[in-house]
């Protein structure tokens, strides 16, 4: 598998269930605001991100969740390798609404919650 980026959880922010619990994930490079780090997944990348953005039907998992990339928002991997920082849409749909967006298969909500924990990985992966 060539891997696009590897990363681990480092904070989760007390807004953060309630936008997974709607299959929406915010990911933020450690460092962001206050303001941000609220409603945001904060992450420190291990591998990655590369240069090429991952294609449509690459692999998203954190922990032991996976699910798929279904659309890739035409500026959403260039804020990865910029300032880390990513909306995960988990509603399966095949064109992103937004140009920073990444969509993938559609995740139960609860589930969701339940893999984001303090150092577990998220892996995108082709």
């Amino acid at each position: 598998m060539s891997v696009h980026l590897k990363t681990h959880i480092t904070a989760i922010g007390p807004e953060v269930a309630e936008l997974a619990e709607g299959g929406v994930l915010i990911l933020f490079a450690d460092g962001a605001p206050p303001e941000l780090a609220e409603v945001s997944v904060l992450h420190r990348a291990e591998v990655g991100p590369s240069d090429a953005a991952p294609a449509v039907g690459a692999t998203i998992s954190i922990g032991e969740l996976t699910g798929t990339i279904t659309a890739m928002g035409e500026t959403a991997w260039n804020k990865v390798r910029e300032i880390g920082h990513v909306v995960i849409n988990f509603n399966g749909a095949p064109a992103a609404e937004r140009p920073g967006e990444i969509c993938a298969s559609a995740i139960d909500g609860e589930v969701l919650v339940a893999a984001l924990k303090t150092d577990a990985a998220i892996t995108i992966g082709s």
